[in-house]
């Protein structure tokens, strides 16, 4: 079939007859994991009829420009072993390049806008400067405190632990420095919300196009596709209002940290490990990494010292990791190494160090955690392509030899254990380790 000659998506097609839902939420950061998360949540709450996303995209336009041409409806592909689904999303109202802060602003001025979700990478609650996206939600709150429209709630959807209460950190920093009254506005009248979500979306390709176009009889070139798992543990206040996304199987709890740990560590750390150590191994996809003997053997060594501090019977940590298994070893689902294996020194503070520290703590040497910057040492130096927001300091380090090399690398996460010679000695074996067995794989 030529998807050419076919009809492209639109809300007319998917939605006949049907409004778009009022824009009352902002979301900064419009990727594939978005549009299969949080849209796909507020599609299905219950009144989703009354809860539209406006989505702004982060680096580059391109998603904006495509969503917006399909009136912001996208095909969500779920995909399991026993076969794949089909399902149009309609949340998505106006889709928006990120670099248009003036639009940012009159949708934040507007009282019926009252919830702003984030996906912006856990890179950029650190980064510097006037176009971070951080940076345009403070101009964007500024325009809502000059128009007096009421208390707002700030969602961040990204990896980090406590993402709320960095977003708030990082949000209240650029205000005071911009204004200090408009930081003493936000203090009272923005709150931030704490979450933890999963759901696998790799990216999309032309084979999946295609196969939309196939199954469909439409075009869709902002089609995602994602496993059948999802999740979304919510903790914080909504001053404005919400969408019922209970109705979709969103959980609200009053501690939300037990969750945020088990997710970073158990299928974040476990992702990170399957990266570097896969990329470095030959692997492509996460599937095939899992397959591997070594990888699967980092990840359960790293796994056992995870749930040593993972306590409370309500997190069903051996049913946590059987489920982790099998969603890894799902083939159908092509999640790519490289996707995984970006801005390294930035997730392995979040997803190794709170470990190691833990096992360190308790008078054990963390090898399972340690293992997992190994990896990383092993990975950033075989390969010269990565992207990382220290990518010149790994690249200046690399000149160094031996076991200086291991403490130069090592420094760039975390200065203070590259003193410790005894730690540096043990990822400098096993970075050699998953280096040696290159050759094997």
């Amino acid at each position: 079939m030529n998807a050419g000659q076919l009809p492209r998506l639109s809300r007319a097609i998917a939605f006949p007859g049907q409004a778009a839902p009022p824009v009352r939420m902002v979301h900064l950061g419009l990727g594939a994991f978005h549009r299969s998360h949080q849209a796909w949540y507020t599609h299905h709450s219950g009144d989703a009829a009354g809860w539209g996303i406006a989505a702004f995209t982060g680096r580059t336009p391109g998603a904006a420009e495509i969503l917006g041409a399909q009136d912001g409806v996208f095909t969500v592909v779920e995909r399991s072993g026993a076969g794949d689904s089909f399902e149009v999303i309609g949340s998505i109202v106006e889709a928006v390049d990120g670099s248009d802060v003036g639009r940012l602003a009159g949708l934040l001025a507007a009282p019926t806008t009252v919830v702003v979700t984030l996906t912006i990478t856990e890179a950029a609650y650190a980064a510097t400067g006037d176009e971070t996206p951080l940076a345009r939600l403070v101009v964007a709150l500024a325009a809502r405190k000059a128009a007096d429209a009421g208390p707002i709630a700030v969602v961040s959807c990204d990896n980090l632990a406590e993402n709320g209460s960095v977003a708030r950190k990082a949000v209240q920093t650029i205000a005071e420095a911009a204004d200090p009254a408009l930081g003493e506005w936000i203090r009272a009248n923005v709150s931030f919300v704490s979450t933890s979500v999963d759901r696998i979306t790799p990216r999309t390709t032309d084979d999946d196009l295609l196969e939309v176009a196939e199954q469909c009889g439409y075009a869709d070139q902002a089609a995602v596709v994602a496993e059948p798992f999802r999740n979304w543990i919510l903790s914080g206040d909504f001053p404005g209002g919400r969408p019922r996304w209970e109705d979709a199987g969103a959980i609200f709890v009053d501690e939300i940290e037990p969750y945020e740990n088990r997710k970073l560590w158990l299928l974040n750390g476990a992702h990170s490990i399957l990266a570097y150590a896969g990329l470095v191994r030959g692997h492509a996809t996460v599937a095939a990494a899992l397959s591997d003997d070594t990888c699967r053997a980092a990840v359960e060594a790293f796994w056992d010292e995870a749930s040593r501090h993972l306590p409370g019977e309500g997190l069903d940590i051996p049913g946590y990791r059987q489920a982790l298994l099998e969603r890894f070893g799902n083939s159908r689902i092509a999640h790519h190494l490289t996707q995984i294996a970006m801005d390294g020194t930035t997730k392995l503070r979040m997803r190794a160090l709170p470990v190691l520290a833990a096992e360190r703590a308790e008078g054990r040497t963390g090898g399972g955690a340690a293992s997992m910057i190994a990896a990383w040492i092993a990975y950033v130096s075989a390969v010269e392509g990565f992207q990382d927001p220290l990518a010149q300091d790994i690249k200046t380090a690399k000149t160094h030899d031996g076991e200086q090399h291991t403490a130069a690398l090592l420094a760039l996460i975390s200065p203070g254990l590259a003193e410790d010679s005894a730690l540096v000695s043990l990822i400098h074996r096993q970075q050699e380790a998953f280096a040696a067995a290159r050759t094997h794989a």
